[in-house]
């Protein structure tokens, strides 16, 4: 299931390496431009999925890879920007200050913390683990070092790779409607919303993409990379597969297309679900969305993730407007535990109020309806109940000050206000804009809900072309970007306390923060002037705790070597393409021994002549399940069942299976493996 706006406004990359020019044409550069792609899988085994704060969603296997895709457009003798875009859930504060001292060691000033920005598709079906404040690790049993390095090595090399993939070339951008990719899954909140305001709009979704094509001087067009508000989350909370969920699953599409060329219903009586708080006779967990290939996730995935790859290949045919201008940026940190709002009165002037130390609220511990929650929380709940108010009080008690400051939303985790052993949530934010031509990028370091992206999309747009400057702008959001704090809505739908609403960390003037802070932005974007950087987020990567197990050793049965297959494919048999299954199972090693990055865990080969096989089908593809196991949890022994569902476009022929590995010894020494299964025909 998709849902509501900008909490869901993660751009896709394709990163599209043609070798040769395209239909389409060449026209003359405005700018340099350079495209990067790199693995960020991580480990697929043991560690915690970020997203859905279920203890139980442990990594065992690969959907498909995930990747760090960068584009960076510059002036030939002036400013540029670079834009990278993760298979990950959201951007981390550690990892982005992590990157920009690797950056700084490398090339000095030329790409920092103002430039550089570092976004997330919200897929919840990556390892969890990198980011540095203790609410985001709980069920992660604390920092994954090996989560952390996957996508500070990715982030840094799809950036090399964009630097020095530099040529004079265009961009183009173009906009258009997808309608039957996401709902709002929020309507009651939506609806609190004044109804003039709502009147504006034709969808309580944002249903409009955006889509940059980059076209190189000499070889043509090259990539296209674009935004679109829906939730990266077909794949459920109890999928265990490294998965991009429907933004990969596009990417991925897109990047094949060029190189070759719902609602919420009760589980129990399947009626929809309560309207305003999401439950099934008043408990939450029966209430659950259904995506569009119900009750199959993988095929929501896919459905989902072709939609929106169908209207970017429509967009990117067709983009005929050209981005010319100059390229500019600005960047802050703001400090949004106690940030000064000035707000205008409905009888005119204007007052002045505060946000809050973050803190969480009792609808956001009843999840959503495509990750619930447990026990008896309920979205919509403006009181809270006595006993969790007991065991929260065990943690931190509120005080009466930021229980007024976050009214009426009844507080359940005081994070803000947690500090042993360290930080529970973050204070200092990020905010930041790129211009290139009249492109305007608001990266954001949050979920906005529908409405409170407009709002702030349209304030910004108004406060830049103000005074003559000029009306044609694009305003995009780039949610998750630079680091994560949640979710952002509305002072209407914050007095609702759905689960967004009990997400708003900084109280119900987040909204307004962030609108001030964003046109003071944009101010100085036409004027001309610099900002002030605002105070230095802290930088606890010393301070880390991990619980994980490292891995002790790998073993197999007497008799058995790894890599050898416990379950092959029948002798002589075969099978047919767009209809059969072919599973493999090997005798395997945990997959943290590596992480097989720009690799694979699996591949499909054909027999080409009498004895060259080339390879087919990987990790990359959506065809290709790598499902890992134990017997135990603290089992020495593991197996990998590869399942390939044969496309219709395969071409028939002889193939085999192989898996490739790696075991630990109880020494520490790793050992490379590789198993193959038996030949079998595809017909």
């Amino acid at each position: 299931m998709e849902v509501l706006g900008y909490g869901g406004l993660w751009p896709k990359l394709a990163i599209l390496l043609a070798l040769c020019a395209v239909q389409g044409g060449v026209c003359d550069s405005s700018y340099l431009i350079g495209l990067g792609s790199y693995d960020i899988t991580g480990p697929a085994a043991d560690v915690n999925m970020m997203g859905y704060a279920n203890a139980e969603q442990i990594a065992s296997g690969v959907h498909f890879r995930l990747r760090a895709r960068s584009f960076l457009v510059a002036e030939p003798q002036g400013n540029r920007v670079v834009f990278v875009n993760l298979d990950a859930c959201m951007a981390s504060q550690l990892v982005k200050l992590k990157v920009i001292e690797r950056l700084k060691e490398r090339y000095g000033d030329l790409y920092t913390e103002k430039n550089v920005a570092i976004s997330g598709i919200h897929t919840h079906a990556g390892p969890g683990g990198y980011l540095q404040y203790i609410v985001y690790i709980v069920t992660s049993l604390g920092f994954v070092r090996q989560s952390f390095d996957a996508l500070v090595d990715g982030i840094e090399q799809s950036i090399i790779q964009a630097h020095q993939n530099l040529a004079p070339g265009s961009v183009f951008v173009n906009k258009g409607e997808i309608l039957d990719a996401g709902v709002n899954r929020s309507p009651s909140a939506y609806l609190n919303n004044p109804a003039a305001e709502r009147s504006q709009y034709k969808y309580d979704v944002d249903k409009e993409m955006t889509l940059l094509k980059f076209v190189d001087v000499q070889w043509g067009s090259v990539g296209s990379f674009n935004w679109f508000a829906t939730h990266g989350t077909s794949m459920s909370r109890t999928n265990s597969l490294i998965s991009g969920d429907n933004k990969g699953a596009a990417a991925r599409f897109m990047e094949d297309w060029f190189e070759e060329n719902g609602g919420a219903f009760c589980t129990d009586t399947g009626l929809p679900c309560d309207f305003n708080h999401s439950t099934c006779g008043g408990k939450n967990e029966l209430c659950y969305g259904r995506g569009p290939g119900y009750p199959d996730e993988f095929e929501s995935t896919r459905i989902i993730g072709e939609r929106q790859f169908r209207k970017a290949v429509d967009l990117f045919n067709k983009a005929s407007e050209q981005l010319t201008g100059k390229i500019e940026y600005r960047h802050t940190y703001i400090d949004f535990s106690q940030l000064e709002v000035t707000l205008p009165k409905k009888g005119g002037g204007s007052e002045v109020v505060k946000t809050c130390p973050a803190a969480m609220g009792f609808g956001f511990a009843a999840g959503t309806t495509d990750g619930l929650g447990a026990f008896d929380f309920k979205q919509g709940d403006n009181e809270g109940n006595p006993f969790w108010r007991l065991v929260r009080n065990v943690l931190k008690t509120p005080g009466q000050e930021q229980v007024d400051c976050q009214s009426p939303k009844p507080i359940l985790l005081d994070t803000g206000e947690m500090k042993q052993p360290y930080d529970w949530a973050p204070a200092i934010l990020p905010i930041q804009i790129f211009r290139i031509g009249q492109l305007v990028i608001l990266s954001v370091p949050g979920e906005f809900t529908t409405m409170a992206g407009r709002q702030l999309r349209d304030a910004v747009k108004a406060e830049l072309t103000s005074g003559g400057h000029g009306g044609n702008i694009h305003v995009v959001l780039a949610g998750l970007t630079n680091t994560y704090s949640q979710y952002i809505t509305t002072f209407e739908e914050y007095e609702v306390q759905r689960y967004e609403g009990a997400s708003t960390l900084y109280g119900p003037h987040t909204l307004g923060a962030y609108i001030q802070e964003f046109k003071k932005l944009a101010k100085a974007l036409i004027s001309n002037q610099p900002v002030a950087p605002g105070p230095q987020p802290p930088d606890l990567l010393d301070r880390q705790i991990s619980l994980l197990t490292p891995v002790v050793m790998d073993a197999t049965p007497p008799g058995v070597s790894f890599g050898d297959c416990s379950s092959d494919v029948p002798q002589n048999s075969t099978f047919k393409r767009g209809h059969d299954m072919v599973t493999v199972t090997f005798w395997s090693a945990c997959l943290r021994n590596d992480l097989m990055t720009e690799g694979t865990f699996s591949l499909v080969e054909i027999l080409h002549g009498k004895d060259t096989w080339v390879p087919a089908y990987d990790d990359d593809d959506f065809c290709l399940r790598f499902k890992w196991s134990r017997p135990s949890k603290l089992s020495t022994s593991s197996q990998a069942t590869i399942e390939w569902r044969i496309p219709q476009s395969t071409t028939p022929g002889i193939y085999r299976i192989r898996h490739f590995g790696a075991s630990k010894s109880l020494v520490g020494s790793i050992r490379h493996f590789t198993g193959s299964s038996s030949a079998f025909v595809v017909a």
